[in-house]
């Protein structure tokens, strides 16, 4: 049986991130399409390796498949509500991902390389060295994230592009991105200053919003979990 509470904390660290993370694919209206023209030395790549494209507060990863490929998982709001791939093929923009995460809907999808990292700059392999791992052939590689291809569920914190990649990669998924961001949210829920802070909120929101449920609830059962959770 599901615990409620670990489930509510699970979504509300998701929410967190999503935030936190929202610039993750922003790179400004004027500049996008100047940002995809971007060429690339795809020459240099090789067939099953880790493409790794630093954004403002996270990275996102594919797997190069060869012939200016990646395969990427993306979150894409489009593919819960139309089949025509007419209209979820090209790239996905901003809103889409953003309503996408929230949705949790995603694909596994192969783009350009310049599609995928949209003007950035791509770092190869750079996930073997920082994360101290054997990776397999990279045959295996390419292989394993071409016969993932197609729609999948999405999860900040349990299924997002480096669980994808480090799946593919090592055999295990893994997200040292999400678990850094969990750990963050532990040092701040186990300080007591977020109790008083949570516990202030919440007596002016009732003061502001009157007596209700939709605010007594939450200023009483946000403070007592984080107090629990201490």
């Amino acid at each position: 049986m599901k615990n409620p509470m670990l489930e509510a904390a699970s979504l509300l660290l998701e929410k967190l991130l999503l935030i936190a993370n929202f610039r993750l694919f922003s790179v400004g209206a004027l500049g996008e399409e100047k940002a995809r023209s971007r060429l690339y030395e795809v020459g240099s790549f090789l067939r099953g390796d880790v493409l790794e494209v630093p954004r403002t507060h996270l990275t996102h990863y594919g797997i190069y498949l060869g012939d200016n490929r990646v395969a990427h998982l993306m979150p894409d709001i489009l593919l819960a509500l139309t089949k025509d791939e007419g209209r979820t093929r090209p790239v996905v923009s901003n809103k889409r991902l953003l309503l996408g995460v929230i949705g949790k809907v995603a694909s596994i999808r192969v783009d350009t390389v310049e599609d995928f990292a949209y003007g950035a700059d791509i770092l190869v392999n750079h996930l073997d060295r920082s994360l101290k791992r054997k990776a397999l052939l990279n045959e295996e590689v390419a292989l394993r994230a071409e016969g993932q291809l197609g729609l999948t569920s999405y999860s900040l914190l349990w299924n997002n592009c480096e669980h994808f990649v480090t799946n593919c990669r090592y055999g295990t998924p893994i997200s040292p991105q999400a678990d850094k961001f969990c750990e963050i949210v532990k040092i701040i829920i186990r300080s007591q200053r977020s109790v008083f802070i949570s516990a202030l909120l919440g007596l002016v929101s009732v003061l502001c919003m009157g007596l209700a449920s939709y605010t007594i609830l939450p200023a009483i059962l946000i403070p007592f979990i984080l107090w629990m959770a201490g």
